[in-house]
């Protein structure tokens, strides 16, 4: 029987895999019923500004210009950014078990996510991702987000492995899709415990028993 192929390499996503979505829709509403902003105003701003924003063709604050501070507000930006910011929060059993794979199976770690620049940089620092992460594939440096191809494609040139040797865990399944046409094995992620089990059934066994957030 032929055994199975080493895996070598994982792609992660930051946002719903490691961490929770940084600005989806759920945190923007949030953050209109904390401003008493006009959510259907804020939301439809956002969706004309947010690929070119997470492209990098946008600062934060030309973002905010456009979607917020258009006209004069009762609060200020930095009270914006500190609630917009504080909206991302950890998966530690994600972060833990990945971590823990990682230094048992000497794994190389390429992270590949749609951010943008500033809120990327924020949650790679507070979340120590930096220290899990052994490079970051995000549309804000590479001005182009997932679904696109060449995502995935830079990834697999930049970690230097072959295909058969990835594995890919998305919460997305169209990105899993996208990942899969290129040879990429991957894992729709639902919750630790059953990305725990399917990684174990690929060879990737965590030594700590079971995780569970």
């Amino acid at each position: 029987m032929k055994s199975p192929t080493k895996i070598k390499t994982l792609f992660l996503d930051i946002g719903g895999v490691l961490l929770t979505d940084g600005w989806d829709h759920h945190a923007r509403r949030r953050t209109a019923v904390k401003f008493h902003l006009n959510f259907p105003e804020m939301d439809s701003r956002h969706l004309l500004n947010f690929e070119t924003f997470e492209q990098g063709k946008l600062t934060l604050e030309e973002y905010l210009d456009r979607v917020v501070f258009h006209q004069k507000r009762s609060f200020t930006r930095g009270q914006f950014r500190d609630f917009m910011f504080a909206q991302s929060k950890p998966h530690p059993g994600m972060i833990e078990l990945v971590g823990r794979l990682k230094r048992r199976y000497g794994l190389k770690i390429v992270v590949v996510s749609n951010e943008s620049k500033e809120l990327n940089a924020h949650r790679i620092q507070k979340y120590k991702l930096d220290r899990l992460g052994d490079s970051f594939i995000s549309s804000c440096f590479v001005r182009f987000r997932k679904p696109d191809r060449d995502i995935f494609r830079l990834a697999l040139e930049t970690s230097q492995t072959p295909a058969k040797e990835i594995v890919y865990i998305e919460n997305t399944p169209l990105f899993v899709r996208v990942a899969e046409g290129l040879g990429i094995r991957s894992i729709v992620h639902k919750d630790t415990k059953s990305t725990q089990a399917k990684l174990a059934a690929l060879g990737l066994r965590n030594d700590q028993g079971d995780i569970v957030e």
